[in-house]
């Protein structure tokens, strides 16, 4: 169940970032130019993607970290499956979608993606969802 739920705040999450992604293509990039206008949405992205998360974190009933980690891994397999999908129904050719992870071009994606992974836990511990570990001495 934890993963359905996963899936559906996934869902809302990609509908986020889509409407992040089109207010990107009217307003930042004809100011700035496309490649940093998509590596400054990627700090904006990130903290919508936090903001979702805290907000749906309790929803999931997650008692354990690894929980929170598969789900965040669940969301960094959809969304470059996401990712590629769009980008090659909008025309964009593989080094186009690639140059988005490439660090070596300015991509920040991969970070986005350990972001997405994480936000879940992270999440998790900013609404004191997970009971603290004791740690033996």
């Amino acid at each position: 169940m934890i993963f359905l739920k996963g899936f559906i705040i996934w869902l809302v999450l990609m509908l986020v970032e889509s409407l992040h992604g089109m207010a990107r293509m009217l307003w930042l990039v004809p100011r700035i130019g496309d490649l940093p206008a998509r590596q400054i949405s990627l700090l904006t992205g990130s903290l919508l993607i936090l903001v979702i998360t805290v907000l749906f974190v309790r929803w999931l009933h997650a008692s354990r970290v690894s929980q929170l980690i598969g789900v965040g891994l669940l969301w960094a397999v959809l969304t470059i499956g996401f990712e590629i999908g769009l980008g090659r129904m909008l025309g964009y050719s593989w080094e186009r979608i690639g140059s988005d992870y490439n660090l070596l071009k300015g991509g920040f994606m991969a970070f986005g993606l350990v972001w997405l992974t994480f936000s879940p836990l992270i999440a998790a511990r900013l609404r004191g969802v997970l009971p603290r570990q004791r740690v033996l001495s």
